[in-house]
Parts: C-alpha cells; sequence; structure tokens
C-alpha cells in the first residue's frame, strides 16, 4: 500500500512528530502541503492530513491545500495536535473531513492528541502540555497507523 502524510507542522513540531511515528508504521513520507502536488497525492492509496489547531481549526494552508485538490477517489485519514481537547459539539478535524469526502475521499478514521502549546494566553504561563505528544500518544498514532494499514 503506497501511503503519504501531508502535514502542517508550524509552531513546536508536534504535529510532525505524530506524522513520523505514523510514518513508521506505513512507510510513508511526511510532505508539507507546498511540497507535493495534486498528482502526487492521487497516486497513493493512502494519504493521510493533519495539522496543528489554531484557534479551533485546522491550519489555512492545510485546508488551501485540500479546497485544491480536484474530485478524486481515495481512503483518507485526518490527524491533529492541540493544547486544548476537541468540543465534542465541533470537533475541529469535522470541517477538514466533510471537505475531504467532498473531494470523493472515503475518510477512514481521525486521531488528535494533545500538544504543546503557546497561543496567546498560554505564552504568559510558558505554555501548556509542554511534554506532549508524549510516548503514549506517539504509541496511539502508531496503533491508528497499523489498524489504517490492515
Amino acid at each position: 500500500m503506497k501511503t503519504l502524510l501531508v502535514c502542517t507542522s508550524v509552531s513546536h513540531g508536534n504535529t510532525r512528530r505524530v506524522a513520523a511515528a505514523m510514518a513508521e508504521v506505513l512507510a510513508a513520507r511526511v510532505v508539507a502541503p507546498h511540497e507535493v502536488t495534486a498528482a502526487e497525492v492521487a497516486a497513493h492509496d493512502l494519504v493521510g492530513f493533519g495539522s496543528g489547531v489554531f484557534s479551533q481549526r485546522m491550519h489555512p494552508d492545510l485546508l488551501a491545500f485540500v479546497r485544491a485538490l480536484p474530485t478524486a477517489s481515495g481512503r483518507a485519514f485526518v490527524f491533529a495536535t492541540s493544547g486544548l481537547p476537541e468540543i465534542p459539539f465541533a470537533p475541529y478535524t469535522r470541517p477538514l473531513v466533510r471537505l475531504l469526502e467532498g473531494r470523493g475521499y472515503a475518510v477512514e478514521d481521525t486521531f488528535t492528541c494533545r500538544a504543546f502549546d503557546t497561543w496567546a494566553p498560554f505564552r504568559l504561563v510558558g505554555g501548556i502540555r509542554k511534554h506532549r505528544p508524549d510516548a503514549g500518544d506517539l504509541s496511539a498514532a502508531r496503533a491508528l497507523a497499523t489498524r489504517l494499514r490492515g
């Protein structure tokens, strides 16, 4: 199975570490949206799309990249890191899942974990979740990748 992980990780490398853990299991390449073309994405059997969360939203670069993808058929999953938990009635992964489904992808799963965050008010106290993602988070990411590998 040919797998690709498209990841935007800009603040502390949290999401990139999660992507690297999944990539080990999936024998996948991890790329930023600007490092890959739509044709390369379409050439993979499974594509993971991930980013850190900013104000309860996935990174705008990743969202713009997915919006620009042509309609295709394929398997996908979404992953994210955030200092704060998802709001149960409005998960921050939902808009990206819907966007991918609208592009023809079958989104098989989502993965989120807490991560070091120095967003505005948290910067005053040196940030929150300083030691995340931790070994347990990375193990959970690998477990998801194992399930997706099937």
